[in-house]
C-alpha cells in the first residue's frame, strides 16, 4: 500500500535542481553527468507526475491565448528539451531544429549583403557548401582562414564589416584547436558588434560550453553525440543573448524548421546516457590513439601528448572526444584498410554508439573541391575513426586485422610485434638481408666510378595556353625556354655530401653520409621504380634530423635541401658517394617559368648517373676508315629508357617540393619541344602528348618580381567554379577552345605558314589573357607589362603565364621585330622594374656535358677537366681507376656571371640531349 504524503508538507521540499548559487538549498551543485539524467523544467510540471516527458504528438492546440497554439510556433515536449539543453550548455535560451545544418541556416540569417564572415579553413563539407551558397546568392564575403593561430584571425577582423566569425573545436577531420577564448575576446575588442559562432558538434555540451569562453551562439549537430543512436536528425541552438533568441526564434517559426515532437522525445531520451556513453566512448579512442601512434602513424588526437593544441584544448574542455584521425602517406592503403574493417562500419557522421570509419576526402569532404581541400591541408589518405561503446579490445583487434590485412603493418621476428610498413618498404627481415648486400657494396670498388664529375642541364617551361584551366580538365600547352638550371657534381673523399644553390641566397649545406637517416627510407631495388606516393616517414625523419636547424626564412633552401636529400637516399643506399653539388639557373626564380622543375630535372638526373642508374652512350665506331661514324651534335643523343628515369625521379622531386603537381613542368624540362598536357574532362582523357613539328618561336618573358601564391590562386579558381559554375564553365570552355586551335596550327606550322601562323598566335594570346582576367588571377603589375608591350610602335601581344597574381608575363615576338626596338622595349621594361629575357621557345631538354675527351673543349677553363677515355661508357662496363682530378668545373661555374652562363656552358664542349 503506498504511503500518505501530505501534499501541503511535500510542496515545501519540491525543489528545482539547484544551480551553482542557488540561495534555496546551499550544497554542493550538481556535475553535468548528474544534470543530464534529470529531465525537470519546474514551469511545466504534468498534471500526472509521469517521470518521463510526454510525447505531445499534437499540430494545434485548442484555446484561445493559450501558451501554445501551433506546434510549430511551440510545442509542451519542445519545451522541455530546450530547458534541458539550456540548463546542460550554460545557456539562458536553447531552441531545437531539424538538423545540425538547419541550425546553421537559422544563424546565418542573421547577415545580411555586405557583412563579412571569418570561418576556419578545416571546416565540416556542409558547412563549407552553405558558406559558399550565402556567399553568392546572399552577397556575403568569407574569408577562410587558419583559426588556430589567432594571429591569423586578427588581420581580418574589421570593426564594422565583421559580422560573425564562425569556429569549430576541435574541427573536423584534422581536430585541429581554435583558442575560443582568446579569439571571442580579440573579436569583441575590435568588432564590438560581430558574433561569435561555435560549432560545438565535436564536442557536445558534455565536454565543452563555449558560452562560458566568450561565444555568442553555440550549436550541435544533436545528431551525433547528444542523440547518441543515429536513429534521429536535430539541431540545437544556445546563446544567453536575448535579442540574439528573438531573431532566433523568429526565424525558425518563420521557416518552420523546429523539431518535431516525437524527434525531441528521442532526443531528450538520449541525452539523458550521453554522459555514461562518451565517458565509455572516450576510454577507447584514447586507447585507439596510443595504439596507432605507436606504431607511427600520424595520428591527430588532443588526448595525446605531442597534439600541437593540446594545452589550449585542456583549458577550455572537459575531455578528447571520441573522433580521431591518422595519415597512412597512401591514398590506395587506405582504401585498403577502410575496406577491411568488420566491426568498424564505414559511415559518415560520428558519435553513435556503435563504431564508424571513414575518408573524409571521398566522403563527409566530398562536396569540396580537391584543389582546395589541398590548399587548405586535407590529406586524401586521412581516414577518420568515430569511437563507439562496443569493447576497446574488439575494436582494437578489428583494426590491427584490416592494418595486416592492407599490408600497413607486418609482425617484426626481431621485435616481436607488428611495427609500420610504409608504403614500397620491404619487410622487417628483408631489410636486414638488404642491409648486409649494402654494407658490401659499399666499400666495392663499383664505388670509384662516383669520382667522375658531371655536368648536367635542363630548360625552363613557359604554359603558352591553358594555364589555370588545365585543373579542371582544359587542354595546356607548355614549352621548353632557352633559359636554363645547370647542375654540377664534383667528387669529396671526405664521407660527406654538399650542395650550394646559388640561386636561394647562395645557400650550402653539409652532412655526414652516415648520420643521414637510412633507415627511416623505404628499400629500392636496383631496377625498381619509385612508389606513387612519398615516402612520408623519410621525410619526416630528414626534417626533424639533417633539416631541424631550417628556419622559416630558408623554406625555399629547406624544401630543395630536402628533395635532394630524399632523392641521395633512395638512389644511393648501395654506394652512398661522397659529392658536392652545385645548382645555377639563368632563370628567375619563383617566377612561374618552372625553375624548380629544371632544378628537379638536373639534381635527380646527376644522382642516376652517380648511382649508374642511367647511361651515357659510347661513341659508335667508325664503320670503315672511310665512313666514319656521323654525329648528329648531340640531338637525341639520350635514350629514351635514360630520359623517363629522370623523368620519374624528376616528378618525385616535383612532388616533394610543390605537394601535387601536374607533371607538365618536369616533362618539359626533359623532353624539351612542346607538349599539351590535360586532366580527364571536355571529353579527352588525361595524358600528355609532344607536339611534333613545333618549330621555335620568339617570346619576351618579363618577370614582375611580384611574388605569388600558387596554391591559393588554384584554389581561388576552383571556389569560383563552385560558387558560379556556369560563368566559369563558359570561361573554361572557351580557353579550351583556343588551346586546340594552338595546338592544331602549332603542329601544322609548315602548312599554315610562318606569317599566319605568328598572327593566329596573337589573337589568340589576347584572347587567353582575358580568360584569365574573369577567373580573377591578373595582376597590376602584369596589366601594366601588356600595356607597355601592346603600346605603338610595338604592337605585340602578351598575356600572364602560370599561375598569375605576379610571376611572369609571355609575349610573343614577330620574325620581322627589329633589334633596336626590341632594346628600346628591353630598357622601357627595365626601368619600370621588371626583368625582361628575350628568348627562344621550343628547344632542347635535358642535357648532359659528353665525358668523352674528344667532345671536351680543355681550354675553356683554366686548367683541364677530367674525362674519359675515348669510348668508354659511363657506368663503365669495366670498373676501372678514374683518371686523377686536376682541376674541376666548380670555380668557374660558380664564379661565372648569370649572362655569361650559359654561353660558358655550350662552349665547354659537346652536349648530349634527350
Amino acid at each position: 500500500m503506498a504511503p500518505k504524503i501530505d501534499t501541503k508538507t511535500a510542496a515545501q521540499h519540491d525543489l528545482p535542481t539547484p544551480d551553482p548559487e542557488s540561495p534555496l538549498r546551499p550544497r554542493q551543485p550538481y556535475k553535468l553527468s548528474t544534470l543530464c539524467v534529470n529531465v525537470e523544467n519546474p514551469s511545466m510540471k504534468d498534471q500526472y507526475g509521469s517521470s518521463s516527458v510526454p510525447i505531445y504528438q499534437s499540430a494545434t492546440f485548442k484555446g484561445v491565448g493559450n501558451e501554445y497554439d501551433y506546434s510549430r510556433s511551440g510545442n509542451p515536449t519542445r519545451s522541455h528539451l530546450e530547458h534541458h539543453i539550456a540548463k546542460i550548455s550554460s545557456a539562458s535560451r536553447a531552441f531545437a531544429v531539424s538538423s545540425g545544418m538547419a541550425a546553421l541556416d537559422v544563424i546565418l540569417r542573421l547577415l545580411k549583403p555586405g557583412d563579412e564572415v571569418i570561418a576556419g579553413d578545416d571546416l565540416y563539407g556542409g558547412t563549407n557548401r552553405l558558406l559558399t551558397f550565402i556567399r553568392t546568392h546572399v552577397g556575403v564575403t568569407v574569408h577562410h582562414v587558419d583559426t588556430t593561430d589567432p594571429n591569423a584571425v586578427i588581420p581580418f577582423i574589421h570593426p564594422t564589416k565583421t559580422a560573425m566569425v564562425l569556429l569549430e573545436s576541435p574541427t573536423n577531420p584534422l581536430l585541429k584547436i581554435a583558442d575560443l577564448a582568446l579569439i571571442s575576446k580579440e573579436v569583441k575588442e575590435r568588432a564590438p558588434h560581430a558574433i561569435v559562432v561555435v560549432d560545438n558538434t565535436m564536442m557536445s555540451p558534455y565536454l565543452q560550453r563555449p558560452l562560458e569562453h566568450g561565444a555568442d551562439i553555440v550549436y550541435d549537430s544533436a545528431t551525433k553525440y547528444l542523440s547518441g543512436h543515429h536513429d534521429l536528425m536535430a539541431g540545437l541552438i544556445t546563446c544567453n543573448r536575448d535579442e540574439l533568441a528573438k531573431q532566433i526564434a523568429f526565424t525558425i517559426n518563420s521557416v518552420g524548421n523546429a523539431l518535431t515532437p516525437i524527434d525531441c522525445f528521442l532526443l531528450l531520451r538520449g541525452v539523458k546516457t550521453m554522459a555514461v556513453r562518451m565517458d565509455r566512448q572516450q576510454t577507447s579512442s584514447q586507447l585507439v590513439a596510443t595504439y596507432l601512434h605507436g606504431l607511427g602513424f600520424k595520428v591527430h588526437y588532443p588526448g595525446l601528448p605531442d597534439h600541437p593544441g593540446r594545452d589550449i584544448h585542456q583549458r577550455i574542455a572537459d575531455g578528447n572526444g571520441a573522433v580521431l584521425s591518422f595519415e597512412t602517406g597512401n591514398t590506395e592503403l587506405s582504401e585498403k584498410i577502410v575496406g577491411g574493417t568488420r566491426l568498424w562500419g564505414i559511415s559518415v557522421s560520428f558519435g553513435c554508439v556503435n563504431s564508424l570509419i571513414s575518408m573524409p576526402c571521398v566522403m563527409s569532404h566530398a562536396s569540396i573541391d580537391p584543389a582546395t581541400r589541398a590548399a587548405r591541408g586535407l590529406p586524401e589518405d586521412l581516414i577518420r575513426l568515430c569511437v563507439g561503446i562496443e569493447d576497446a579490445s574488439d575494436l582494437l583487434n578489428d583494426l590491427e586485422h584490416a592494418l595486416i590485412d592492407a599490408g600497413a603493418i607486418a609482425l617484426s621476428p626481431l621485435e616481436n610485434k607488428y611495427v609500420r610498413v610504409q608504403p614500397g618498404h620491404a619487410t622487417t627481415a628483408a631489410a636486414a638481408l638488404n642491409k648486409a648486400v649494402e654494407q658490401l657494396a659499399i666499400g666495392s670498388s663499383t664505388n670509384k666510378s662516383v669520382e667522375q664529375e658531371w655536368f648536367v642541364s635542363a630548360p625552363g617551361k613557359v604554359i603558352l595556353f591553358g594555364e589555370h584551366a588545365v585543373v579542371h580538365g582544359v587542354t595546356a600547352i607548355a614549352a621548353a625556354v632557352d633559359l636554363r638550371c645547370y647542375g654540377l657534381s664534383n667528387p669529396r673523399n671526405d664521407g660527406k655530401i654538399s650542395v650550394r644553390f646559388n640561386d636561394i641566397d647562395n645557400f650550402y649545406g653539409e652532412w655526414d653520409i652516415e648520420a643521414l637517416p637510412w633507415d627511416a627510407s623505404a628499400i629500392l631495388g636496383q631496377n625498381e621504380s619509385h612508389p606513387d606516393d612519398l615516402d612520408q616517414q623519410l621525410i619526416e625523419a630528414l626534417h626533424n634530423g639533417p633539416l631541424k636547424e631550417f628556419t622559416g626564412e630558408m623554406s625555399q633552401a629547406r624544401n630543395a635541401s630536402l628533395a635532394f636529400l630524399y632523392m641521395y637516399i633512395k638512389l644511393s643506399r648501395a654506394r652512398r658517394p661522397s659529392v658536392h653539388f652545385t645548382a645555377r639557373s639563368t632563370l628567375p626564380v619563383g617566377a612561374g617559368l618552372g625553375s624548380s622543375a629544371s632544378f628537379s630535372a638536373c639534381a635527380a638526373t646527376t644522382l642516376l648517373l652517380l648511382n649508374q642508374r642511367i647511361i651515357i652512350p659510347s661513341i659508335p665506331a667508325p664503320i670503315s676508315a672511310d665512313h666514319p661514324h656521323l654525329s648528329h651534335q648531340g640531338r637525341h643523343a639520350l635514350e629514351r629508357q635514360s630520359a623517363e628515369e629522370a623523368n620519374r625521379w624528376s616528378f618525385i622531386s616535383e612532388k616533394i617540393l610543390h605537394g601535387n603537381p601536374s607533371g607538365v613542368d618536369n616533362s618539359v624540362a626533359v623532353f624539351g619541344g612542346a607538349l599539351t598536357y590535360n586532366r580527364p574532362g571536355f571529353g579527352k582523357p588525361s595524358g600528355m602528348e609532344g607536339i611534333q613539328g613545333f618549330g621555335s618561336l620568339r617570346f619576351l618573358l618579363t618577370n614582375s618580381k611580384v611574388p605569388r601564391d600558387t596554391k591559393k590562386l588554384v584554389a581561388g579558381v576552383g571556389l569560383l567554379k563552385q560558387e558560379q559554375p556556369e560563368f566559369v564553365g563558359a570561361i573554361l570552355e572557351a580557353i579550351e577552345n583556343i588551346s586546340s586551335q594552338a595546338k592544331r596550327s602549332l603542329a601544322d606550322s609548315s602548312e599554315f605558314g610562318r606569317e599566319n601562323l605568328l598572327r593566329d598566335l596573337s589573337v589568340m594570346i589576347n584572347e587567353n589573357h582575358k580568360h584569365l582576367i574573369s577567373l580573377g588571377v591578373s595582376h597590376p603589375s602584369l596589366e601594366k607589362i601588356k600595356e607597355m608591350t601592346a603600346a605603338p610602335p610595338y604592337n605585340l601581344s602578351t598575356k600572364l603565364t602560370g599561375a598569375g597574381g605576379g610571376g611572369c608575363a609571355v609575349t610573343l615576338i614577330p620574325d620581322d621585330f627589329s633589334d633596336s626596338s626590341m632594346n628600346n622595349l628591353l630598357a622601357e621594361l627595365s626601368e619600370c622594374g621588371f626583368d625582361p629575357y628575350w628568348t627562344s621557345v621550343g628547344g632542347s631538354g635535358l642535357g648532359v656535358l659528353s665525358p668523352y675527351a674528344e667532345h671536351r673543349n680543355l681550354d675553356v677553363h683554366l686548367g683541364t677537366v677530367p674525362v674519359l677515355p675515348q669510348g668508354q661508357v659511363t657506368p663503365p662496363e669495366t670498373p676501372g681507376e678514374s683518371p686523377p682530378i686536376d682541376h674541376t668545373l666548380r670555380l668557374p661555374f660558380e664564379s661565372r656571371t648569370v649572362s655569361e652562363l650559359s654561353e660558358w656552358a655550350r662552349d665547354l664542349g659537346k652536349w648530349l640531349y634527350v
